[in-house]
């Protein structure tokens, strides 16, 4: 399953049946989990731990040094779980020290070509990143969130679980869950009502959501105003709470 012209380092931990095609080189300190396939030329270095069932296309770059000028070559990681594609050209990087000495991918996750995610990110599961989408440094992506073309995700940023950023979006402030970002400069533009609906939301906690957005994201209150406007929908909607809450914790500020 190991093409005779790849180039694998005697540390590398890599189950039987993992398929990995010519020209790739597998550094030190990689670990790669049962049934996965690594196209040709993909580059991975470590301390890097894939999981089960990913499909790594070529020219990959993965588990490479921090872009960061302060990473001084300490140890640092990069985890991946399991069920990803990580399509053409993509590039994600191990953590700094900084940061918490690591990069997470989640599972079930589709990084399109030329996807960059930078160090320290923290990637949840069955996301979308479509061509070219990049995040900086330490950016959080909450599950099931679908990242357009062309974003670009400012560093230390948040993004929320289903939150939905149109092609070419400029992401410099949080971003809710549940909310879809339009215009270069990232404004929301209202409820990933598509993407809850196909998740299983019911109508009667998409139109709570959607009375939340407009009490805590488009009203003008400030913010402890618009959380007691809102205080009956926190009380009775976990959903909703869980936008408020990531409201009230953002040190960012929020999209709006």
């Amino acid at each position: 399953m190991i093409h005779p012209n790849a180039v694998i380092d005697e540390s590398a931990k890599i189950a039987d049946d993992v398929s990995i095609g010519p020209f790739c080189v597998i550094g030190a300190d990689v670990e790669i989990d049962a049934d996965t396939w690594i196209g040709p030329h993909v580059v991975i270095n470590g301390p890097t731990k894939i999981g089960k069932n990913n499909k790594i296309f070529q020219f990959a770059s993965i588990g490479e040094d921090p872009q960061d000028l302060k990473f001084a070559g300490e140890i640092t990681h990069l985890e991946i779980g399991d069920n990803n594609s990580i399509r053409e050209n993509v590039t994600i990087s191990r953590g700094t020290e900084d940061g918490g000495s690591i990069t997470r991918i989640g599972s079930n996750n589709l990084l399109m070509a030329y996807v960059h995610i930078a160090h320290d990110c923290l990637i949840g599961n069955h996301i979308i990143l479509a061509n070219s989408a990049s995040c900086a440094g330490h950016v959080e992506v909450g599950d099931h969130a679908i990242l357009g073309g062309f974003t670009l995700v400012h560093q230390f940023t948040k993004i929320g679980k289903h939150a939905f950023t149109s092609m070419g979006s400029i992401i410099n402030q949080d971003v809710p869950p549940y909310v879809i970002v339009a215009s270069s400069y990232g404004k929301a533009s209202g409820i990933n009502k598509v993407g809850l609906k196909r998740s299983g939301y019911s109508d009667e906690v998409i139109r709570a959501i959607v009375n939340a957005y407009k009490l805590l994201i488009r009203s003008k209150k400030p913010r402890d105003e618009a959380m007691q406007a809102a205080a009956e929908l926190i009380d009775k909607y976990s959903e909703v709470k869980l936008m408020a809450d990531f409201i009230q914790q953002s040190e960012r500020g929020i999209i709006r």
